[in-house]
């Protein structure tokens, strides 16, 4: 029997490599947020310093692994069978947990999700205890709950304190340096070096290095005893440093800052969440050794009260974890995607905005908003004069600006470490990825970025993060507990089955995730490469590909519908979505291709925009089609009739004869045959009167129904909406290309 546990410690550290995978995905926002988006160094250079953080604070990391061996649960209650269950529901839980949330780009926290599927696998195997017990016991005799409830109050805590406080601090610095600040950094850069470096120190002392292996408890007492000394003295002692470096190497102090930032929340991060990725598996590791060190011992009856004592973490764990970490920082997409919601969320600039607006955002804009005009009329008019010049943004040389400047950029690190050194010296459960996401939303509201055009959206867009925080809390403890039982009564089988359903989730997550990445590449490759000399043939090949499409989904659209294939028609609407997913991205880029044109060549711009309207229109009428006629079927409703069926044909064939037509000049770029193109559309719309006719013809003698003649005549709409925005767009295509012509010669 003993093999068999040895097997599923081996699946546990197999697990924790996958753990360590997803978890340093969703966490490596905690610290690369303000070095990627202040663009303080090369990404190289950025990657670099997190990867030496991360790798220094994992082999420094404690060696005990203390919430996940008796930090949720009495292990002394359960048996090592029972235990081993727990453990590999936690790890599969936490896996498929935090693969999802990279999957879709949310920041989640691993403290919160391993907390609570501790807590609800614990849950699960007591209840298991007492139900199959004779004697009538209680769940808390399993469970410390006070942990759990400690977290909960911590999420409040983080969101409430490291929002407000970022907000405050931001915009004080910004009143102080102004947006402007390279001027201001020889007189007063110094003082702001000593308090962030003092802040870092403090912070590496407190929460970086205060579970190190080589700090002694008598060296953590003379730290906590003498904070004021270290501060003062830190801060004294830095300003000085740093005065003289800019004065004698003239030394960019923000860039340090950022660096030096980026490294301490990296290190801490290793040092001290680490357990959250391989606590559990090393505990599984503790309670094998125990129980095979107890000879004839029976896993169904031995029970796990050696796990309470202390137990240290081998270097060689500690040491693969750092490498894992690091390699998993340089590689992984979705760390990069997990970053980029809370680089959207924050950026300064413009542009397409990733949450839709929520009555709640609404509100809450729309009462700041009068609440400011209110403190306005209290404020004497020389006063905000001077806090509106310090809030002027500075000129603008670079085409590609960073998504904040140094200055955010520095005060969303400072105020995180300040804010979790002080969380860990007062003894209050914070939780760092809260701290820093919410730090880094409060510096973007007081730096303005959050003006009346995206405000709604961005805070829809937190609100959306801290609802799936809680939301991790919740699913972590459900699917942990529905594990446990599973286990429990399915046994091996049921083990190796759950493995076999996480690893396919996570195949497939990976793939959606790639392809979605690819998608978002390759629209993105679009706009930046279009300019003055291709902008045409861009657009022309834009168009040629979605036509094409729209040919090919209509007809597909009508099959599906004379066949009643449900299937055969969401694939339709699927496509349909991409190319209208494509086309948006194009229009809410527009302004980022206009700037690209020269001021000559701004009448390029306008057939640009008239085109890719006209063809969006298209892209509308298609899905103004297939969405209907999906319903329709889905739901089970009568079939359409032969006649309606042969009368939507011979509709979208003169259609495609049109779309032939037009693809065919396009590609040649000779537009000789629009009197026939015309002639065809006239032919359609005369045909459309004749439908029309027919149908409401069958209405007056009820031979179809209500709610088929309603969808027959929409389609029929739409089919006629498509054709007039073709020629448009012909039309709009030509003048394009002739004019491109005629400015080359």
């Amino acid at each position: 029997m003993e093999i068999i546990y040895l097997v599923i410690v081996i699946i546990l550290f197999v697990l924790a490599g996958s753990d360590l995978i997803v978890g340093v995905s969703n966490d490596a926002v905690n610290f690369l947020n303000s070095a990627i988006g202040s663009r303080v160094a090369s990404f190289k250079v950025i990657m670099a310093v997190a990867a030496i953080g991360v790798l220094v604070g994992a082999v420094f990391s404690g060696g005990m692994m203390e919430v996940a061996r008796k930090g949720i649960m009495n292990p002394g209650m359960f048996t090592f069978e029972q235990i081993m269950f727990i453990f590999l529901a936690v790890m599969i839980t936490d896996v498929i947990l935090l693969d999802v949330y990279n999957t879709v780009g949310l920041p989640t926290s691993t403290t919160v999700s391993i907390v609570f599927e501790l807590l609800g696998a614990s849950v699960a195997m007591a209840s298991i205890v007492v139900l199959m017990s004779d004697d009538t016991g209680s769940i808390s005799e399993f469970i410390n709950s006070s942990k759990a409830l400690a977290i909960i109050f911590g999420i409040f805590l983080s969101v409430l304190v490291a929002f407000t406080v970022g907000a405050i601090i931001q915009y004080l610095t910004r009143i102080a340096f102004s947006f402007n600040f390279k001027k201001r950094m020889k007189y007063i850069g110094a003082i702001w070096g000593g308090i962030a470096f003092t802040a870092m120190t403090y912070f590496l002392l407190i929460k970086g290095a205060k579970g190190a292996s080589f700090m002694t408890s008598e060296m953590n007492n003379w730290i906590n005893a003498n904070s004021g000394m270290i501060i003062l003295y830190s801060f004294i002692g830095w300003t000085i440093i740093l005065q003289l470096l800019y004065s004698l190497f003239r030394l960019n102090i923000l860039k340090l800052i950022v660096l030096v930032g980026t490294f301490s929340l990296a290190m801490a991060f290793a040092g001290n969440d680490l357990v959250n990725f391989i606590g559990v598996p090393i505990a599984g590791y503790n309670s094998y050794e125990l129980f095979v060190a107890s000879e004839g011992a029976s896993a169904e009856t031995f029970f796990m009260s050696g796990l309470a004592g202390k137990v240290p973490t081998p270097e060689l764990f500690l040491i693969l974890a750092g490498l894992i970490m690091v390699v998993t920082l340089y590689t992984s997409k979705k760390a990069k995607s997990v970053v980029q919601t809370s680089l959207d969320l924050s950026r300064q600039t413009e542009g397409e905005e990733r949450f839709k607006s929520t009555w709640v955002s609404k509100l809450l804009v729309r009462s700041s908003i009068n609440m400011s005009s209110g403190i306005q009329k209290i404020i004497p008019n020389g006063v905000i004069s001077f806090i509106e010049r310090q809030f002027e943004p500075a000129e603008q040389t670079e085409t590609d600006p960073p998504t904040f400047d140094l200055i955010r950029a520095s005060v969303n690190l400072t105020v995180a470490s300040i804010l979790i050194a002080f969380g860990t010296s007062m003894k209050l459960p914070l939780s760092t990825t809260y701290v820093t996401f919410m730090v880094a939303m409060g510096t973007s509201l007081s730096d303005k970025a959050w003006d009346r055009e995206s405000a709604v959206y961005r805070i829809s867009g937190v609100l959306a993060v801290v609802g799936g925080w809680f939301l991790t809390a919740v699913s972590a403890f459900l699917v942990a507990f529905i594990f446990v039982y599973v286990f429990n009564y399915g046994g091996l089988v049921a083990v190796l089955v759950s493995l076999l359903i996480a690893a396919y989730l996570i195949y497939r997550t990976h793939g959606h995730h790639k392809k979605s990445s690819d998608v978002k590449k390759e629209e993105a490759q679009d706009v930046a490469s279009m300019s003055d000399e291709n902008i045409a043939e861009k657009s022309n090949k834009t168009i040629i590909q979605n036509i094409k499409k729209i040919a090919v989904e209509l007809d597909r659209i009508i099959n599906g519908l004379e066949k009643e294939d449900v299937k055969e028609l969401k694939k339709s609407k699927k496509e349909i979505q991409k190319i209208t997913a494509k086309t948006k991205y194009l229009k809410d880029h527009i302004n980022v291709i206009i700037d690209k044109l020269k001021e000559e060549a701004l009448d390029s711009a306008y057939y640009f925009v008239t085109t890719l309207d006209y063809l969006r229109e298209m892209i509308h009428s298609i899905s103004f089609i297939a969405n209907p006629v999906i319903d329709h079927v889905d739901n089970n409703h009568k079939p359409f009739t032969e006649t309606q069926i042969g009368d939507l044909k011979s509709l979208k064939t003169i259609l495609v004869k049109m779309i032939d037509i037009v693809v065919k000049s396009l590609e040649s770029k000779n537009f000789s045959k629009q009197g026939e193109l015309l002639k065809l559309q006239e032919e359609l719309i005369n045909l459309i009167k004749i439908v029309n006719k027919n149908q409401i013809k069958r209405i007056k003698d009820a031979t179809t129904g209500s709610r088929r003649s309603i969808l027959f005549l929409s389609i029929v709409n739409e089919i006629k909406n498509l054709s007039l925005q073709l020629v448009n767009l012909f039309k709009s295509q030509r003048d394009f290309l002739d004019y491109k012509k005629n400015l080359k010669v």
